[in-house]
């Protein structure tokens, strides 16, 4: 059977109900102290992924759950770093993909445990950045993931960092969405993206994206992750 039929604004109303989840759920993860010195990245993932069944029912994720400290931050989503105990100063990433009611969300966030003013800046430069690319793409009706990745790069220079990931973001929708792999690059916000991506997907549907940032400085061993919907919702100063 096929995806059940829904208007489009049916479907962006369910992918933004999602994401407010996954925003309620990081703040409760922020809130119980879960990331904490002497926790394992393991055992944060772990921890999380428990609180999101208790507190929203959650029991499906569409892609592996990501806890990544200290210099594990400088690794893109594809790599699997060995598992680390968080420190006392350490910055830290989230990166779940939890399913609601069919519906993906895909939502990043970063935090930082200690004072280090170096990595309280990285984590404040991360919205900034997502909303200047948000921007962007909302100024160019005909802009293309290849375009749109090579200006998240331009973005994280000018604020100082390196842009650590070799995407930019992907396709969002109903479990399983759209499928995306490295066969299919246009799914993708990545150099060779050339298709337009304000587009329909194959079964006709608007397309919807999410936009990923990952900021690095590879001489201090540190980067930083932000990720939420790029065409639907609040800015990332708002959310």
């Amino acid at each position: 059977m096929g995806e059940p039929v829904e208007d489009e604004a049916q479907r962006a109303a369910r992918l933004l109900d999602a994401q407010a989840k996954a925003v309620e759920l990081f703040a409760a993860v922020a809130d119980r102290g879960i990331l904490a010195p002497g926790v394992r990245e393991t055992e944060a993932s772990d921890a999380i992924r428990d609180l999101a069944g208790d507190l929203l029912g959650i029991r499906r994720y569409w892609h592996k759950r990501i806890v990544r400290a200290g210099v594990n931050t400088l690794r893109p989503y594809r790599e699997n770093p060995p598992d680390r105990v968080l420190a006392e100063d350490d910055i830290v990433f989230a990166d779940f993909g939890p399913i609601f009611e069919d519906w993906e969300a895909d939502f990043g966030r970063t935090f930082v445990l200690g004072d280090d003013p170096v990595k309280h800046r990285l984590r404040d430069t991360l919205p900034e950045v997502f909303d200047a690319g948000r921007a962007y793409f909302a100024a160019r009706p005909d802009v293309t993931g290849a375009q749109l990745y090579a200006h998240m790069v331009e973005l994280a220079r000018e604020a100082g960092w390196e842009f650590g990931g070799s995407i930019a973001g992907h396709l969002v929708g109903r479990f399983p969405h759209e499928r995306i792999d490295g066969a299919d690059i246009d799914s993708y916000i990545a150099p060779g993206s050339d298709g337009p991506m304000r587009r329909p997907d194959r079964a006709g549907r608007t397309a919807h994206w999410i936009l990923e940032v990952h900021l690095v400085d590879r001489r201090l061993g540190i980067g930083g992750f932000f990720e939420q919907l790029l065409d639907l919702g609040p800015s990332a100063a708002e959310s």
